[in-house]
């Protein structure tokens, strides 16, 4: 459903799809912009999956952000083909393109993916992120002046994690967004659930705490939730891998690993439903997950 909330014929409002290569920080750019936690973040490619909504409310307009997966040539799994599909809708889809780039990695690595989203005569904004680990503000000039043969709307270097310019990129979107009413209510944050948004949360801690391809291997299924007589929110979730063997890993030596993963989800849990939150953690093997359209579909995943 789509709601008017503004009627001055200046507003501007409008998608704009966050794209870029795995890890250059596109998350944690949708949290800055938004001031809240919708997309989890890990040093990890590919940690987002799903296309992850977060609205943006302005006087003079409304940005409605979609994070998308990293992109990548990987097409092996039927996961990932999902992903790439989802990247490609949003892509297509969107009003404003964010492209985002890190500012101490090689022009050339973001050569092919910077065409490609050129060529489509989109409004775009080329994003430099982590200007942070430039060893000097000299770095950055350069830079800007070899992006500069390419043909987006502005150039905006930031660091989405201190939130360092995000303000001035903030602007730059305004500008460049089209005239129309908002689309969702002034007050409207994301369109994913609260269960969504939990799974992912002991999703993301889970990443932190395994390594190599487990991480890629696993899924995070909200089970149920509900309010016991103290008042305290009971939520009941399962990991789900893909062989029996991965078990005692994500389990860990005595239950090291997912203790740590329930105490640390516990805690963003608490802020996500302002509730105190008791989390009780299964381990279940479900084979070959990531291949099977159907269990994908069942679990929750984008199909488009």
């Amino acid at each position: 459903m789509n709601y008017k909330v503004e009627t001055n014929s200046e507003f501007k409002c409008g998608h704009v799809a966050l794209l870029g290569r795995p890890n250059v920080g596109k998350s944690t750019l949708l949290n800055a912009l938004v001031g809240e936690k919708l997309s989890i973040v890990t040093p990890k490619p590919h940690t987002t999956r799903n296309r992850i909504l977060g609205v943006l409310n302005r006087p003079v307009g409304q940005a409605i952000f979609i994070d998308t997966p990293g992109y990548s040539r990987r097409s092996g799994r039927v996961l990932h083909r999902l992903m790439a599909r989802s990247l490609k809708q949003t892509r297509e889809d969107a009003d404003l393109i964010l492209l985002v780039t890190e500012a101490n990695q090689p022009i050339e690595i973001d050569h092919e993916l910077i065409q490609e989203v050129t060529s489509k005569g989109q409004p775009a904004i080329l994003v430099i992120n982590k200007i942070d680990r430039l060893k000097s503000k000299d770095e950055l000039l350069p830079r800007i002046e070899a992006l500069s043969q390419y043909p987006f709307s502005e150039f905006v270097p930031i660091c989405a994690r201190t939130a360092k310019n995000v303000a001035l990129l903030e602007q730059s979107i305004m500008r460049c967004l089209p005239e129309g009413p908002a689309l969702y209510p002034s007050d409207f944050k994301t369109d994913k659930s609260n269960e969504f948004r939990a799974a992912e949360i002991i999703r993301e801690k889970l990443m932190g705490q395994l390594h190599q391809e487990i991480p890629y291997g696993l899924a995070v299924q909200i089970e149920d939730i509900q309010v016991d007589d103290s008042g305290r929110r009971q939520i009941q979730a399962v990991i789900w891998i893909e062989r029996e063997s991965q078990k005692a890993i994500v389990i860990g030596k005595e239950g090291k690993v997912l203790k740590r993963v329930g105490h640390d989800a516990r805690m963003d849990l608490n802020l996500l439903y302002s509730d105190r939150v008791h989390l009780k953690l299964w381990v279940k093997v479900r084979e070959h997950w990531s291949d099977n359209a159907e269990e994908l579909k069942r679990l929750g995943f984008d199909s488009l």
